[in-house]
């Protein structure tokens, strides 16, 4: 299992894991393309990302079919490189999670995702999703719900 797997494990919260195939990277919007092949809407379907802001990382937390709002995260906030983020998450792209992370990072989530009962992340590798309340990803995270999706 992945560290984000036995993150959620261990914390004894509930989750459901889904596996997908035939989503490939630089193929159009990948978090989108996840979503469709496993029948999901992309609303519910959540993608993470690492932002650099002023040189300190930051996770932020997104509907898959919206983008960060950049400016509304920080003056000089940029995605941060894919080695720095791949280096500080321990995650390849396309299977960073917000959960079990190398480095913990400052971590916010969308305010949208808790209007589901249920949310999927990347479980830590491409091609599996973890399935679980957002609240518990907010809980297990110790992440700030705000309004960063545009």
């Amino acid at each position: 299992m992945t560290p984000a797997v036995e993150a959620a494990r261990q914390a004894g919260v509930e989750f459901r894991l889904h596996e997908y195939e035939g989503v490939e990277l630089g193929e159009g919007d990948y978090a989108v393309g996840v979503a469709r092949a496993l029948g999901r809407s992309p609303e519910q379907l959540f993608k993470t990302l690492v932002v650099d802001i002023d040189g300190a990382l930051r996770v932020f937390v997104v509907p898959a079919d919206r983008q960060l709002d950049l400016r509304s995260v920080g003056k000089r906030a940029q995605l941060a490189a894919r080695a720095t983020v791949e280096r500080a998450t321990g995650y390849v792209i396309g299977g960073i999670s917000p959960l079990g992370q190398r480095r913990r990072l400052p971590t916010t989530v969308d305010e949208s995702a808790l209007a589901w009962d249920t949310i999927l992340v990347s479980a830590g590798r491409r091609g599996l999703q973890i399935e679980l309340d957002p609240r518990d990803l907010v809980r297990l995270t110790d992440a700030a719900v705000e309004p960063v999706a545009a």
